[in-house]
């Protein structure tokens, strides 16, 4: 499966992943109940939640011990493998194991995101939406795939009835070699490049940036504008 393809051993400082700020915040029901109840709060969201329940004792392909405890955001890593979308796959993961994706240049986390929003609400025939995403910085080192010299592979097909089978395979591939993850071209910004990591282990040094939203107003095309800084205050370059 892997024959001809490239392995490529990198340092990656820093790529941006985008989350919806709807995870940033803490349950909704935190505010609803006394602090003696807090317990019985913990139990309810354990039972709900795919991360929670994977971290005690896996969740579909993810085992708990291939998860991360104790270091920063280590929450938003385990999210990242624990909800995989319902019932079908992404490109490099299949419905029962996430992955967590991840592009070099904001410009194409932007694009990728709004690409698939974008297919969601073409799907309702109703372009009205407006949704926040905040920047997950987090760097990466070790041993990849890398199909930048291979961009006709057909993982990489536009079309997900043909790419993300394929995806999917080569994706597994790599698992059992251990590989830390697959860098590729972006399938929805010309020029981009992503970054999905096939373990928890390879996610380091999370940290929160600045976040924007996206505005759908009847149209297929939303605007983009940043709503805040990243925490440090300062300007990202």
């Amino acid at each position: 499966m892997l024959d001809g393809l490239t392995i490529t051993r990198d340092a990656l400082s820093r790529t941006i992943r985008l989350v919806t700020t709807a995870r940033l915040r803490e349950s909704v029901l935190l505010g609803l109940v006394d602090a003696e109840d807090l317990g019985a709060l913990a139990e309810i969201e354990g039972a709900t939640s795919n991360r929670l329940v994977a971290q005690a004792r896996g969740a579909g392909e993810v085992q708990s011990y291939e998860l991360v405890y104790g270091v920063p955001h280590a929450n938003f890593i385990n999210a990242a493998f624990s909800y995989a979308k319902p019932r079908e796959p992404n490109r490099f993961n299949s419905a029962d194991r996430g992955a967590w994706y991840a592009g070099f240049e904001l410009e194409t986390s932007l694009a990728e995101v709004q690409y698939h929003l974008t297919e969601m609400l073409a799907a309702t025939g109703v372009f009205e939406a407006v949704v926040d995403y905040a920047e997950l910085y987090a760097s990466f080192a070790g041993e990849f795939l890398d199909l930048r010299p291979h961009s006709d592979h057909t993982a990489l097909n536009p079309n997900k009835a043909i790419g993300y089978p394929a995806g999917n395979a080569l994706a597994d591939a790599a698992r059992a070699k251990g590989l830390n993850g697959i860098i590729y071209p972006s399938v929805r910004h010309l020029g981009g490049t992503c970054l999905a990591a096939l373990f928890p282990h390879a996610v380091q040094s999370v940290a929160q940036g600045d976040v924007y939203r996206m505005s759908w107003r009847g149209s297929p095309d939303p605007e983009i504008e940043k709503i805040s800084m990243s925490k440090t205050g300062e300007e990202i370059a």
